[in-house]
Formats: C-alpha cells, sequence, structure tokens
C-alpha cells in the first residue's frame, strides 16, 4: 500500500494541491500556536485559568480585573508577538527566494537596520515617541528597501548577487549611523533609544497590533499568488521569462510586499533578529518543500517568536531578556549548525 505524496482539494472547477507533508507540518505548527497563545495568557503576575479564558471570550468575565489583564494588556502582546514572527517569516521567504540564499533575510540584507534608523532619527533627534516611531520606523525601511533596489539595478534589471551585497553594504553603512545616533544622542534619550533596538513586546497595546495585523491580513492572499512565478524564477530569469512570467514586475512587488511586512514587524517590536532568517528554512527542511513555503514560513516564523516570549517570561533568577536578545541566542545556534551542515555535507575538512 503506498500513500500519495499530495493531497488534492476541488470544488466546482477549482483544485488546491498541498504537499501531504507540508499540510501536516503547519497543522503541527497551528497546533502549537493554540497552545502556545493559551499558555501565554495565562501567564503573569496574577494567575489566570483556561475556564477564567473562556469566560471572558463568551462575555462571562469572573471580574473586571480579569477581563482588563486578559484583553488590554496580555492579548495585545500576544497578537503583536504571533504578528510579527508571521510578518518575518513570510518576508524572509520572499528575499530567501529572490536571492536564491538561505542567508537573503531583511535582517541580514539591511532593511531592518533601516527601520532601527528611521526610528532612532525620530526618538534622539526629534525626541518622537510612541505612535510616530512606528511611522518613523516603516518610513527607514522602505526608503532604504527603494535605495537598495535602485543601488543594485543593472541595465533595468536586478540580480539576486547584486541585491544581497547591496543590502549587505547598505546595511553596515546603516549600523554604523545608528551607532553614531546613540554616542551623539542625549543619554535618557539614548538609553530609551537601545531599548527599542534590543526588540521588545512588553507593554504593547491596541495601537500597535492593528496596523501589523492589517497589512498582514492585506498583502497574504497577493503574495501567495505571487509565489508561483517566484519559484520558477528560481530557474533563472532566463528560463523564467519566455514561460510567461514578467520577472521584473514580479520581483519588484514581491520585495515590496515583504518589505512592508518587515517594517510593519520591525515598527511594532524593534529590530527581532533571525526570526526571517531561520523560519523559511525550517519549514523547506522539515516539509521538504522544493521551494520556500510561504504559509509554513509564516506559521514557523510566529511560533518561534512565541516560543522566544514564552522563554523570556519563565526564565529563572528573574533573569529579564528581551525577546530580540532571545531569538538572537537561537537564530546564532541555528546559524552555526546551518554552517556546520553544509560543511560536512560538502566534505570541508
Amino acid at each position: 500500500m503506498t500513500i500519495a505524496p499530495n493531497i488534492v482539494l476541488r470544488w466546482r472547477g477549482w483544485s488546491l494541491l498541498l504537499a501531504r507533508r507540508a499540510f501536516w507540518l503547519n497543522v503541527i505548527l497551528f497546533g502549537l500556536l493554540v497552545i502556545g497563545s493559551t499558555t501565554a495568557l495565562m501567564l503573569g503576575r496574577l494567575p489566570i485559568g483556561t475556564q477564567e479564558i473562556w469566560q471572558v471570550i463568551t462575555g462571562n468575565a469572573p471580574s473586571r480585573a480579569v477581563e482588563h489583564v486578559l484583553i488590554d494588556i496580555r492579548l495585545p502582546r500576544l497578537l503583536v508577538t504571533i504578528g510579527a514572527g508571521a510578518a518575518l517569516g513570510a518576508s524572509g521567504a520572499v528575499f530567501q527566494t529572490i536571492s536564491r540564499n538561505p542567508l537573503g533575510s531583511p535582517d541580514v540584507i539591511g532593511f531592518t537596520a533601516g527601520a532601527a534608523t528611521g526610528a532612532l532619527i525620530w526618538i534622539i533627534v526629534f525626541g518622537g515617541t510612541g505612535a510616530n516611531v512606528v511611522l518613523a520606523a516603516m518610513a527607514g525601511a522602505l526608503l532604504t528597501g527603494v535605495g537598495v533596489y535602485l543601488l543594485a539595478r543593472k541595465d533595468g534589471r536586478v540580480s539576486a548577487y547584486r541585491l544581497v551585497l547591496t543590502g549587505i553594504g547598505v546595511g553596515a553603512v546603516l549600523h554604523a549611523i545608528n551607532a553614531l545616533l546613540l554616542v551623539k544622542g542625549d543619554l535618557d534619550v539614548a538609553i530609551s533609544a537601545n531599548l527599542w533596538l534590543a526588540g521588545s513586546v512588553d507593554a504593547r497595546d491596541w495601537g500597535h497590533v492593528w496596523p501589523l495585523w492589517l497589512g498582514l491580513i492585506a498583502l497574504m492572499v497577493p503574495m501567495l499568488l505571487g509565489m508561483r512565478p517566484l519559484g520558477m524564477m528560481e530557474m533563472g530569469d532566463d528560463l523564467a521569462g519566455p514561460l510567461g512570467v514578467p520577472v521584473e514586475r514580479v520581483r519588484r512587488w514581491m520585495l515590496l510586499g515583504a518589505l512592508i511586512l518587515a517594517a510593519l514587524a520591525t515598527s511594532a517590536t524593534g529590530p527581532i533578529a533571525f526570526v526571517a532568517l531561520a523560519a523559511p528554512q525550517l519549514a523547506r527542511r522539515l516539509g521538504r518543500a522544493p521551494t520556500q513555503p510561504l504559509i509554513g514560513a509564516t506559521l514557523f516564523g510566529a511560533c518561534l517568536m512565541l516560543g522566544a516570549d514564552l522563554l523570556t517570561r519563565v526564565a529563572p533568577f528573574d533573569l529579564t531578556m528581551p525577546i530580540g536578545q532571545v531569538t538572537g541566542i537561537i537564530g546564532g545556534v541555528y546559524l552555526i549548525w546551518l554552517l556546520a551542515g553544509n560543511r560536512l555535507r560538502n566534505g570541508a575538512p
């Protein structure tokens, strides 16, 4: 008896082909998200059980304090955590597909540094706070993305090689500018800016949730539709073009969508390292997918962020760690594993 490798869903004239392994991986990841989300809502100084959570959902909150803690404090933090992880995972999948490089992610190519530059300029130079920091971070990321794209163009085309190298160069310059801003700024303001640079989901409210989730919902369907021609472009522009793929137009719009997702995530949480790098690769390897799976990368990104947030909340000795530092540690271990694995496979000494 053989098991079909794919699942085919049909409805009227429409059909959807799903890889069986990737499908069940996504189901498992979604289940982990549900379990992790419930745990995140229960953790805190005020113990809240699953029954009380259900009572709040059904409009029969046991007390005003429980309702306030869940709706105004823990739920916005949870939604920002999941939304930022999902946005970074999807963004990383697109960037890695376009660059044809497992290291091609918005934090490596420099777009996250651009968002940080925008936020730092607003915080340190203009003394801005609150929602304006979100807008400044988005503006910084978008301007960086446009600059990298224009610098990487040659003869009307953008090659994956030039995009990665240009992004790394621009990112190095922006990191230096960010360090200079921190050194030259007022001490108290610089401390506040440095806390933002660490990446955190503490004290997030509904003002952080709505822009992130509205952007995520609006962009996911167009990006899902764009992943098929983008996957064909992995064979090379010269092969994808004759097959009817408008290469530059697809690359340009998918880059813009991925850039907006990375900017939304960074503006809501601050720079978060390695989620956009690791999530697509883990989804591809565990699902054994031939190309970067957008849905799998999205779910993996959300799970990685939620797992990192839970680690920060149960750390021993009252150790307080920003979520950006936790993902940096996890991502560093993953990067070492990735490089070591490639070295062993290639037979390097």
